[in-house]
């Protein structure tokens, strides 16, 4: 990257138009620039996208990193999406990327809750009742009393925890390493404590040290009628296992992200016993936008100031 392109990479390139209507303008000196990834000729002149110092990746367009090659300027890279451990390694040396820390939280939290409570009271048999013209009333399980197991507590997992608390579930903190000062044990203690979980949420980004970590063996050790929820990513959970326990009867599952994904129209795992599924869409609820664009506008300010960008993820 040559000096000459670091002084004029100076534009920012962002997925949304008018943010500075509804925050305020712009600084003086950034050239704002906008592409959403989907719209047909959209991509701006080859002359501006060599002018971007900071690019705002479009959220869920995963082919959006094919104008990598075409930014030559670009000094670093704002994710909107929380986990970006594919990403990393598309990006060019020298450019620092940022992810979307805490953009999802509520709402990845509150679909968790959705679902363990949906799964809890029964309610896809309810739907299925009201559209069959059934009334067939009959005792379910609850969410109040039970021991919730979060696996990978992060930030998620704590906005999680505030609503499970409100209703009175119990909450065990699990990460990768304990952190006893919180009381958050470590993910080689499960063993002994998935033995009395009713329900576990498995909020895990995928790398090589989560991929499968949830298998046979952890589902195994769960109780009978235990609900197993992913939030995170498919892969962290073995579906083979999944699926083997869940034909059985024995274990119950809430799942918005699979292995594979998107989950096959005849896969086995779609008409299993207690299984609940929706298409990975925990992320993506109304308070998204809001916390994203308040987000974008502080980097667009930090980066016209000189200043760190928030939510550095670390380059090997």
């Amino acid at each position: 990257m040559t000096s000459a392109v670091h002084h004029i990479a100076t534009d920012v390139l962002l997925p949304w138009p008018d943010l500075d209507r509804r925050h305020g303008p712009w600084p003086e000196g950034v050239g704002v620039h906008v592409w959403d990834g989907v719209t047909p000729g959209s991509e701006p002149a080859e002359d501006v996208l060599a002018r971007i110092g900071l690019w705002v990746m479009p959220y869920a367009v995963p082919d959006a990193v094919r104008l990598l090659p075409r930014l030559p300027g670009l000094r670093a890279v704002q994710s909107l999406s929380a986990g970006v451990e594919k990403l990393l390694p598309q990006l060019p040396a020298g450019v620092a990327l940022h992810n979307g820390r805490g953009l999802h939280d509520a709402s990845t939290a509150e679909h968790a809750l959705g679902l363990i409570l949906a799964a809890q009271r029964d309610l896809p048999r309810w739907v299925a009742d009201q559209a069959a013209g059934r009334w067939e009333p009959h005792f379910t399980r609850s969410l109040a009393d039970c021991r919730v197991t979060i696996v990978g507590y992060g930030s998620i997992g704590a906005a999680l925890e505030q609503r499970l608390l409100a209703c009175e579930a119990h909450v065990v903190r699990v990460a990768r390493r304990a952190r006893p000062e919180q009381d958050v044990h470590a993910v080689a203690e499960l063993p002994k404590l998935l033995p009395h979980s009713d329900i576990v949420v498995l909020v895990l980004p995928e790398n090589p040290g989560t991929v499968g970590l949830f298998g046979a063996g952890e589902l195994a050790a769960l109780p009978d009628g235990a609900l197993v929820v992913n939030v995170g990513r498919g892969r962290t959970l073995d579906t083979d296992a999944l699926l083997a326990e869940t034909s059985a009867g024995r274990l119950r599952a809430a799942l918005d992200v699979t292995d594979p994904e998107p989950l096959p129209a005849d896969h086995p795992l779609r008409h299993a016993p207690g299984v609940l599924l929706t298409p990975h869409v925990a992320g993506g609820s109304a308070a998204f936008r809001p916390r994203a664009e308040r987000l974008i506008v502080e980097q667009v300010r930090r980066f016209a100031a000189g200043r760190p960008l928030l939510h550095p993820f670390p380059r090997a």
